[in-house]
């Protein structure tokens, strides 16, 4: 009778902790990716004293813009192969400062390094300025062909 219970017991709250687990991604869209400098936070301290060995070329690893609802993230890989499709969709969760992507449902999730954080509608006021200057210089530019072409 108290195996029955502890196994009843057991599964249920199995099912509630995978329950709790699949609420904690949140959503988001990659927007933007760029190389840069691979963020290594476990060897700073070695390599800031290593000397001449601190002055190697660092690798090349990928930088990512996402987009969420509430905040926008910039992310980077800890080595070069950490790649994540644009413009696509991923889950994601905070995790012991960093951030766990999961990509098109697979198994494991890749973890990276955040690098700045903005709430969504800073980064709209931002992005909404930056496309008025762009567009103001093109209508210089295209004013400043025509006055040409007249003289």
């Amino acid at each position: 009778m108290k195996l029955t219970l502890w196994l009843i017991v057991a599964c249920c709250s199995l099912q509630i902790a995978q329950a709790q687990h699949v609420g904690v991604y949140q959503h988001g869209t990659v927007v933007r990716m760029r190389m840069g400098d691979c963020v290594s936070s476990h060897h700073g301290f070695v390599a800031a004293m290593g000397g001449a060995q601190a002055q190697m070329m660092p690798d090349a690893c990928p930088e990512y813009t996402l987009v969420s609802e509430k905040v926008v993230y910039v992310i980077v890989g800890k080595s070069s192969n950490q790649l994540i499709p644009l413009a696509d969709e991923i889950d994601f969760r905070l995790h012991r400062n960093e951030m766990a992507v999961r990509v098109d449902d697979a198994k494991r999730e890749s973890k990276f390094s955040i690098k700045e954080m903005v709430l969504r509608s800073e980064w709209d006021r931002v992005q909404k300025h930056l496309n008025d200057e762009l567009n103001a210089a093109d209508r210089e530019t295209e004013e400043g062909v025509a006055l040409r072409a007249r003289n």
